[in-house]
């Protein structure tokens, strides 16, 4: 059967933290939780409703036909051509 999603397309950034919060966070100190993490590398995944509720639902076996709108910035999603973005994300 397939399925229409509706959304948005996008991109994603996602920090990466190389360590465990639970290694900073001590227990019986949350009630005065102060915390700031460098996070040395980010990087940029497609996202979004309209890109991300398909991957999951092709995943179960579903066919879905997803439908969306993208920014000036998201040319390289729907132009087919597979390449990413050069150029670098608007951090």
């Amino acid at each position: 059967m397939t399925t229409l999603i509706c959304g948005s397309l996008a991109y994603d950034t996602i920090m990466v933290f190389p360590d465990r919060f639970k290694n900073y966070i001590l227990p019986d100190q949350i009630h005065i939780l102060n915390v700031c993490f460098v996070n040395p590398e980010m990087r940029r995944e497609y996202g979004g409703c309209a890109g991300n509720m398909p991957t999951a639902s092709s995943s179960l076996g579903e066919i879905p036909s997803p439908w969306g709108l993208s920014g000036v910035t998201s040319s390289s999603i729907v132009s087919g051509s597979g390449a990413r973005d050069p150029r670098p994300p608007p951090y």
